[in-house]
């Protein structure tokens, strides 16, 4: 039977990634696919690239009223104000299996269409390893906006916020704009920072140390933590002593914060600049517990009210990657690819009978009324 993938327009502002790129299109196809892709207004790929690349396209939200033989893949979330039954099977981040706000919600839709979801944070292979993530970039990208953030500290006034952000065409334009920010801070007199990355042996850590090489930060002033510096338990006085904290861990579980207020209202603190890139904010496991609201785009930084010492922001945006757009979506469906390739066979290949496994077991924890 021929897998039929309907890509659903992206409509969180400003996510310009796609869960399919031209490129994917073109060896799906190949493979006997039938692949329909959404007008997009917002997405880094055009129409014109998708069509030449074998996709039908269709119009923008079309895939509420498809057949029900498509899979709808997306990456997002879809807007809160829609509440109607989803009846298809859905591939997408969803955000809702670590009890997140509004969780009980987002699978009662499923519950209530009978529809099933795959979601694309939970998809892993034999070995418990995610088979397609966004680590890399999302690291790259939240380094990024950390240092632009430290360095517009170093030429403004704490009365002023770091300016909104918008996608680049590539990694070099982004790596241009901030090492540029950050030489006219040193040029001002500021001191090169100290930034201490917290997971920095995994995908997200590795990208976050990339972009702080590629714009000259040295060696030393990068403190590269993991699980064995955190094995002992939180809070961390050495978080306070860094100018730049960049937090890249997924955690599962409860742990002591790595941070707390007690810890930043010191007279001796440095830290000026957060970056949680898990960007957990209504998680019971988010382990820096001094915002609760995420930050975007349009506003990267949200300041946190301390007492003393210097200003302190916070930086939580949950779609970082979005920044580079092209390179991510690329790199991640890359990985995704051999795992679609078994769609056709979604009911036995292990990745994803886990991932329809893991959606029937979050769905029992609803009330009887929606249980399974």
């Amino acid at each position: 039977m021929t897998v039929k993938l309907h890509l659903r327009a992206e409509t969180k502002p400003l996510e310009a990634r796609a869960a399919l790129t031209p490129t994917s299109v073109r060896h799906l196809v190949k493979k006997g696919f039938k692949i329909y892709v959404e007008e997009s207004p917002q997405s880094a790929f055009s129409s014109d690239e998708y069509k030449e690349a074998g996709a039908v396209l269709v119009p923008f939200g079309s895939w509420k009223e498809a057949p029900l033989d498509r899979i709808i893949i997306g990456l997002k979330e879809m807007p809160e104000r829609d509440t109607f039954p989803l009846v298809h099977e859905h591939i997408q981040f969803a955000h809702c299996y670590k009890k997140q706000a509004g969780w009980r919600d987002v699978l009662q839709r499923f519950v209530d269409g009978k529809g099933t979801l795959y979601d694309l944070e939970f998809l892993e292979d034999d070995r418990g390893v995610r088979v397609a993530a966004f680590g890399f970039y999302a690291g790259f990208v939240g380094a990024a906006l950390g240092l632009k953030d430290w360095a517009f500290k170093q030429t403004h006034s704490d009365s002023e916020e770091m300016d909104e952000v918008s996608p680049y065409d590539d990694e070099k334009k982004l790596v241009d704009d901030v090492r540029r920010e950050y030489l006219e801070a040193i040029a001002a007199g500021a001191k090169e920072p100290t930034v201490l990355i917290i997971g920095a042996l995994g995908r997200c850590g590795r990208g976050a140390r990339d972009f702080l090489r590629k714009c000259g930060i040295h060696e030393k002033n990068i403190k590269k933590w993991d699980m064995a510096e955190t094995a002992v338990g939180g809070p961390f006085n050495e978080i306070a002593e860094a100018d730049i904290f960049i937090n890249t861990i997924y955690l599962g579980k409860p742990i002591p914060p790595f941070i707390t207020m007690d810890l930043m209202d010191r007279e001796d603190r440095k830290l000026s600049t957060i970056v949680d890139i898990s960007a957990d904010t209504t998680s019971p496991h988010n382990p820096i517990p001094l915002y609760s609201v995420s930050t975007t785009f349009s506003k990267p930084s949200l300041q946190v009210p301390t007492s003393i010492g210097p200003k302190l922001s916070v930086i939580a945006i949950d779609h970082l990657p979005s920044l580079l757009p092209r390179e991510a979506s690329e790199s991640f469906v890359s990985s995704l690819l051999p795992s679609l390739e078994q769609l056709g066979k979604r009911d036995t290949a292990p990745v994803w009978k886990r991932a329809k496994l893991l959606f029937d077991k979050h769905c029992s924890l609803l009330d009887d009324r929606a249980k399974l």
